[in-house]
């Protein structure tokens, strides 16, 4: 009887150790966080606003969504590394060559979900390429939580693209291949 109970005494034991060992990774990776935003401005749906934010959130391997909301808003959810999340929501104010500039937002702290491992944008069309079916594009974070490059990120974001499109909408997304969006 004792020996099971020296047994389930060092399971707890290493659970915990292990509990600890994994939130000393997190706090020496950076401090993470989650936000809610409504972002606001005279041009965010469109024009490739939601698009720009995703290939932020594969830059920085953060989680979460962008929607366009039905007021003309566009709502978002950022988790992952607090400095990251700030480098993203700077973007997201400035808006890309065709979205206005200068967009506001409205941003709350949210609780961290644990099992949120992804990135979508949710309804996603393309105007420029006559893609007006909608489709959900995801991005699931990498395994390691580096940050990578504008470019790399782009190339994911079209790999999601062409593996998601279909029929006709992927051969017009193809011909654009390219193209900023």
């Amino acid at each position: 009887m004792r020996s099971i109970a020296d047994r389930i005494v060092r399971l707890l034991a290493s659970v915990v150790i292990a509990g600890c060992l994994i939130e000393v990774a997190f706090a020496e990776s950076g401090q993470r966080e989650a936000i809610t935003a409504t972002v606001m401005g005279e041009m965010v749906q469109k024009v490739g606003y939601r698009a720009m934010i995703q290939k932020q959130a594969i830059m920085y391997n953060l989680a979460g969504y962008a929607r366009n909301d039905p007021d003309g808003t566009v709502g978002v959810r950022l988790q992952g590394d607090k400095d990251r999340i700030d480098k993203t929501l700077e973007a997201i104010s400035a808006g890309t060559k065709t979205s206005s500039k200068a967009n506001i937002i409205g941003e709350t702290q949210t609780a961290l979900d644990p099992n949120l491992r992804t990135f979508t944008v949710f309804g996603w069309t393309s105007q420029s390429r006559k893609i007006s079916n909608p489709y959900d594009l995801v991005f699931d974070l990498r395994p390691t939580d580096d940050e990578i490059s504008a470019k790399q990120a782009k190339a994911i974001w079209d790999t999601i693209a062409e593996s998601t499109l279909k029929g006709e909408d992927l051969s017009k997304f193809m011909k654009h291949l390219g193209d900023d969006e």
